[in-house]
């Protein structure tokens, strides 16, 4: 009984620690920073898609958050510059992630910049890469026998191609791309230590 006390007040104060340090003042620091000069709100389409994007879980696979050299060869892999406080003034909620399942997307607008090709992936990855475990997703999707003026055709190759008809995009996955295509942060950091860290925007942009 005599141990109980102090148990109890070492734990709540290992708790109080972790809890300044891990979240009120890392909340602290993002809700101080200001936008990147060149970061632009998301418009309302882009936000449509972005609610996609959270829908499907596309955040337990993929991250948005490129390191630092130190941390990992993100720049080697063509991911970007390491991401900054900044760069997620616009997002709420923050869809940092933590898997790797896939390639983090923080910069995918700039690496992918083809609406034709995020349209064939979201349809079929293995239509891109034919080793991909990514998930299909074709109820964004409907088959039409002949495309209307204003449908985008999701562009296949021939093992993929239905005999008699075309696939078309609908709304929620041009939404979803529009998202996508806007996820590019390959302006200069805000922070001017990592023009110093082993990054070079030719480098690490367009990989």
């Amino acid at each position: 009984m005599n141990r109980f006390i102090p148990l109890i007040l070492l734990a709540a104060a290992i708790l109080a620690f972790a809890t300044v340090f891990l979240v009120i003042l890392p909340a602290g620091e993002i809700r101080s920073a200001a936008a990147a000069p060149d970061l632009k709100p998301y418009t309302g389409t882009e936000l449509r898609g972005r609610a996609t994007y959270v829908d499907l879980g596309c955040v337990y696979c993929h991250s948005q958050q490129p390191r630092a050299p130190e941390q990992a060869p993100d720049v080697e892999r063509g991911w970007g510059r390491p991401s900054t406080a900044s760069d997620y003034a616009y997002d709420t909620p923050h869809l940092l992630g933590t898997m790797r399942t896939g390639p983090d997307l923080l910069n995918i607008g700039a690496r992918m910049p083809s609406r034709a090709w995020h349209l064939t992936h979201l349809y079929q990855p293995r239509a891109i890469h034919p080793t991909s475990i990514m998930p299909s997703y074709p109820f964004l999707f409907e088959t039409k026998t002949n495309a209307g003026p204003d449908d985008v055709v999701v562009q296949l190759p021939d093992q993929y191609r239905l005999a008699d008809g075309v696939v078309v995009a609908r709304t929620e996955a041009l939404d979803l791309v529009d998202y996508l295509l806007s996820l590019d942060r390959t302006y200069p950091a805000a922070n001017p230590e990592l023009r110093d860290n082993g990054y070079s925007p030719d480098r690490g942009a367009n990989q």
